[in-house]
């Protein structure tokens, strides 16, 4: 055999499978290597616009979080103030309780006191008679002598 003749064939040979990788093999290989590398490319913009979008969501939950943080302020000092109004209004009303009782007790012993006065003009009285019953010796007649009792009571 000649080695140009096998070198020539070889040749041949090599140029076909060049030519049949070139047409049937090589497109699909740089079809599925160009697809993988555009899903890379997808995968890192998706990544991408997802962290971007975590850093929006982010900003707005801390925006969320002051605001009902602000709102829980105002709620809280609202209902501080309310308790407040409350207890001085319950102060207030328990002072005018207060006073109303005082003054009901005083009128209780004025009463009483007005009260008693009559009874002592009353024990007063019958003692008076019967110490000038007992000093006349001779006895008293209440119902004859019903206007000098009263004029004695009223002195008393």
């Amino acid at each position: 055999m000649n080695i140009n003749g096998t070198l020539i064939a070889q040749a041949i040979v090599f140029a076909l499978l060049v030519l049949f990788t070139m047409k049937f093999v090589w497109p699909p290989l740089a079809a599925a290597l160009d697809e993988r590398a555009s899903k890379i490319a997808d995968g890192l913009a998706a990544a991408d616009k997802a962290k971007s979008e975590l850093s929006v969501a982010n900003k707005r939950v801390e925006e969320e979080l002051a605001k009902s943080r602000n709102e829980s302020a105002v709620r809280l000092a609202e209902a501080e103030r309310r308790a407040h109004a409350m207890i001085e209004e319950a102060k207030g009303k328990a002072t005018a309780e207060g006073a109303k009782i005082i003054a009901a007790a005083h009128a209780e012993a004025e009463q009483q006191t007005v009260k008693a006065r009559e009874v002592l003009r009353e024990q007063v009285a019958v003692l008076a008679v019967k110490g000038a019953e007992q000093i006349l010796r001779k006895e008293v007649n209440a119902s004859v002598h019903a206007d000098l009792l009263g004029r004695l009571k009223t002195e008393l």
